[in-house]
């Protein structure tokens, strides 16, 4: 993670450099990463849809070979590699997002250790001046910026955003309404995020339905290693945005901004994504 960590605060720290403000630096480092991680986002769409479009033949395949689970594993593979499709292709995707999420959770923890790159024996001098001071604070790099900022240009970080302080930690400060703001739209973010992502799946579930009826009560009552899949991902779905909220609570405000913006981007990406797939299968049937 910390190699992760020490890669986006390049970028972090150059985009810091171009704009001066912590806040809109992780704005548009937000949607770098989005836009770098388009590709993903495209490839666990269509496996979605490829899911939802194989249920029909998943279940004639266990209806036929219900009694002869080796036949039916290697039945199963073999639709898999003939259809290009990974059964993990939604986990994968979700891995790469807890990656991605305590990679960044380390970038805005330790600023000036991955983002400005200042050497570890003058971080260790500040570190020690706080302990002197028996300053019981989590996040060290956050209190030297803090403190010792306007005294030391090496140290110093603009963290003030439309007027909110990003270095502050909700947990740390309950009696400041404002720390709320960002956890709250990133809590909101959240909600519609899976909204319209169970919306896109449920018309997809509902189209596979609408082409399975009229088949046999057995097949279609028969549970599918597909849905068993889906419903493994969509625990996944569920999992880490609490897991985000949980760490959004004890962590500097900036990760969740970062979180938040992310959301944002990733409901405009899932509904274009959704829209230009409609359209080129409607291209493709007619």
């Amino acid at each position: 993670m910390g190699a992760i960590s020490n890669l986006f605060g390049y970028l972090l720290n150059a985009l810091y450099s171009v704009f001066n403000n912590y806040g809109i630096a992780i704005i548009v480092f937000s949607v770098i990463l989005r836009i770098i991680l388009i590709p993903i986002t495209i490839k666990q769409q269509k496996s979605l849809k490829k899911s939802a479009e194989l249920q029909e033949e998943m279940k004639e395949i266990q209806r036929k070979y219900k009694n002869n689970p080796e036949k039916l594993n290697q039945e199963t593979i073999d639709l898999y590699k003939r259809e290009k499709l990974s059964p993990f292709a939604g986990c994968f995707s979700s891995i790469i997002q807890i990656v991605i999420i305590l990679s960044v959770f380390w970038l805005v923890s330790q600023p000036l250790t991955y983002m400005k790159k200042i050497d570890v024996n003058v971080i260790n001098e500040y570190k020690k001046t706080l302990e002197q001071e028996q300053n019981q604070s989590t996040y060290k790099e956050i209190e030297i910026i803090n403190k010792f900022g306007l005294q030391d240009e090496r140290v110093n970080l603009n963290m003030n955003f439309i007027g909110l302080d990003l270095s502050k930690v909700p947990s740390s400060n309950l009696n400041d309404w404002t720390v709320y703001i960002i956890p709250i739209l990133y809590v909101i973010s959240s909600v519609v995020s899976i909204k319209i992502t169970n919306n896109l799946n449920s018309k997809k579930n509902n189209k596979n339905k609408a082409i399975t009826d009229g088949k046999n009560n057995e097949i279609q009552n028969e549970p599918s290693e597909l849905e068993a899949m889906e419903a493994m991902n969509k625990n996944m779905m569920y999992m880490l945005p609490l897991m985000s909220v949980f760490i959004a609570f004890i962590a500097p405000l900036g990760l969740a901004l970062y979180w938040f913006v992310s959301n944002l981007l990733m409901i405009i990406e899932k509904l274009f994504i959704d829209l230009f797939m409609k359209h080129k299968e409607e291209n493709e049937n007619a």
